[in-house]
């Protein structure tokens, strides 16, 4: 899947975080186990940290859940509009 620049400017204009770390982090979701629970919680702490965004327990726990039983939208454009 390709993506285009205004993509990533309304990705970093919301979160603050540039493409080059976007690019890096997609590298290493392409390089992980994302079955894993343990590579997920990894991840999940890895981009709270970059976006400065505190992610609780239990939203973390959603979120391996829906990563877990493939119940995550295809389409990641939604997620910036």
């Amino acid at each position: 899947m390709k993506f285009s620049d205004e993509f990533f400017n309304k990705v970093e204009k919301k979160t603050n975080v540039n493409k080059e770390t976007i690019l890096g982090l997609a590298k290493k979701v392409q390089n992980s186990n994302m079955k894993d629970e343990k590579t997920l919680r990894d991840l999940i702490q890895e981009i709270s940290s970059i976006t400065g965004k505190n992610v609780t327990k239990e939203k973390e726990d959603k979120i391996i859940g829906a990563v877990l039983n493939d119940n995550v939208p295809k389409d990641m454009d939604k997620f910036v509009n």
